[in-house]
């Protein structure tokens, strides 16, 4: 047993046995699915016979036109999406770190509260929200300016609307609360020495904050990056399954969804969850490049 003990407390060993438990749950967690999926992306898999049917899965996937309609919504998603939560939480941010305002507890947890909401009461809120009965509230709102109800969720341009307005009302608060972090690193004397120079406050956010919590908009960047391609109980709630008019709310995810469990095509499915994982990944290297994250060569 001392022996044993002594063995782990070595130091050249213990580093390893403290990233063991990381090492294997990325080998068994990641690795492994992702080495299965390509595999099982070069196969036809149906109940009791698998089958070996080479590049036939991508090939399909090229003249597949929902497949085309579910990888416009997704990215049309993601970019509406990053337009709002990137610039968005940061003003929020930067006006509750303020010592100025007034009430900062009170708005922090207003717009917190909507993340610790489940996404299925939210997304059956929001249906109702946007339904197509007179009483429903939005189109209340547009009959107190004299206007007449429309079908929200049965027109792509609308029901694109109300994906992107439950997307900001769920995540501003996550968002705002990685920003705050950032902007509470930065030390006071600066906005104080940029006061004594004569800075106005959009030049202090520009000027300080901005370049200073560079790295916390990277994260956020990111993480919707992902969040954004990755979406799909949202458009599920909201469309009350996975089914919407002529797929207005028909993202990846929820087209491997149908694929692979609706239809059971899960070497179809696994090629389109790899074509996911591609533009995920190439997306989000090209804007680590762009921001500087991934620098060139000999920099």
């Amino acid at each position: 047993m001392r022996n044993v003990m002594n063995f782990f407390y070595n130091q050249k060993v213990a580093p390893y046995v403290f990233v063991l438990p990381f090492v294997l749950t990325f080998l068994i967690f990641f690795i492994y699915p992702v080495l299965t999926t390509i595999q099982m992306s070069f196969q036809e898999i149906l109940p009791g016979m698998v089958t070996n049917v080479g590049f036939k899965n991508y090939e399909r996937l090229l003249g597949d036109r929902i497949f085309r309609t579910a990888i416009t919504n997704s990215v049309l998603y993601t970019f509406w999406t990053l337009a709002l939560l990137i610039p968005l939480p940061l003003a929020f941010a930067c006006m509750l770190n303020s010592r100025s305002m007034v009430g900062r507890g009170f708005f922090r947890a207003t717009l917190f509260l909507p993340v610790v909401t489940s996404v299925v009461v939210a997304g059956t809120i929001f249906r109702l929200m946007f339904g197509e009965v007179d009483g429903s509230l939005m189109n209340t709102i547009r009959a107190f300016f004299g206007l007449g109800p429309i079908k929200w969720l049965k027109v792509r341009q609308t029901g694109f609307v109300a994906m992107v307005l439950m997307a900001l009302w769920r995540w501003t608060g996550v968002n705002m609360l990685y920003y705050l972090s950032g902007l509470k690193g930065i030390p006071p004397e600066m906005y104080e020495s940029a006061e004594i120079d004569g800075a106005n406050v959009w030049q202090k956010f520009w000027h300080i904050s901005v370049p200073l919590v560079k790295p916390t908009i990277i994260y956020v960047l990111t993480i919707s990056i992902y969040g954004g391609l990755a979406m799909f109980t949202e458009s599920y709630m909201l469309w009350a399954g996975n089914s919407s008019p002529k797929n207005i709310g028909l993202t990846i995810v929820g087209y491997l969804y149908r694929q692979g469990w609706e239809q059971n095509r899960m070497g179809y499915a696994s090629a389109v969850g790899l074509v996911l994982l591609a533009v995920a990944m190439a997306i989000n290297l090209g804007q680590l490049r762009i921001t500087g994250v991934l620098g060139k060569e000999g920099d």
